[in-house]
């Protein structure tokens, strides 16, 4: 009877657990690595375009590593070389199923951004090692790990997790990004960003024109003040989920 419990466990458990938690909460983020790069003068309208979640989504059976897959809605390019993309990320894949979701975009960071936010502050010091390091979130707050907080300034806003943080999602003042949504208050995984992080990082000549939560609930649209629009492999992007 116990190999019997065992073996039911194994095969049934996780699926009725993905199948009851596939409907994601409004307000969760979703921390995501975008898997390609998006040049607006190479992609075109009904193109797929992946990511891939890099923390795994506290309360919910979306692990580190599932992908989130949407497509290219629109591109569009003007004469003076300006241009605008508008896409979704519509759907996860996780444990081998794949749900719809609904997102808009929260924040989006440069590779080069990324990178910068996973160097630790000490590294002319000799002997530190990741889970110890100090380090910088994309938007400015500090992450004390080895048994500190996240704190913005003085004020602590979270946790330090493997492979990311769990903080609170904060509004910040001027920033059209709100704080938590749909009553919503449960920490969330921010991975690299700060928890008041909202708009760009990285990219200074890209501007966020919807963030797909008003005219297209989410389709969001990104467009260049100055040249041709290019997201590279790597960048880093906060979805944030508006149903499910």
């Amino acid at each position: 009877m116990g190999l019997f419990r065992t073996i039911w466990v194994g095969i049934f458990a996780a699926p009725l657990a993905l199948a009851a938690q596939s409907s994601l909460p409004s307000g969760t983020i979703l921390p995501v690595s975008l898997d390609h790069s998006l040049n607006a003068g190479k992609v075109h309208a009904g193109q797929t375009i992946r990511g891939t979640i890099m923390q795994s989504i506290p309360g919910t059976a979306v692990h580190r590593g599932a992908k989130v897959v949407g497509q290219i809605v629109a591109v569009t390019a003007n004469r003076d070389g300006k241009s605008a993309v508008s896409l979704r990320f519509d759907k996860i894949e996780t444990h081998g199923r794949t749900f719809p979701v609904t997102t808009s975009l929260r924040a989006l960071a440069s590779y080069l951004d990324v990178e910068e936010a996973q160097m630790p502050e000490e590294i002319a010091t000799r002997g530190i090692e990741p889970d110890t390091a100090t380090t910088q979130q994309i938007g400015g707050e500090t992450v004390y790990r080895g048994g500190g907080p996240v704190a913005s300034g003085e004020t602590v806003v979270g946790k330090p997790v493997p492979y990311g943080v769990l903080v609170t999602p904060r509004s910040h003042p001027g920033s059209p990004c709100r704080a938590n949504i749909a009553g919503n208050k449960a920490p969330q995984a921010l991975w690299l960003f700060s928890s008041d992080a909202c708009g760009v990082y990285g990219y200074p000549e890209l501007q966020v024109a919807d963030a797909g939560r008003s005219n297209r609930t989410g389709e969001f649209m990104l467009v260049t003040t100055k040249g041709r629009l290019l997201l590279r492999s790597g960048s880093g992007i906060l979805l944030r989920v508006q149903g499910s």
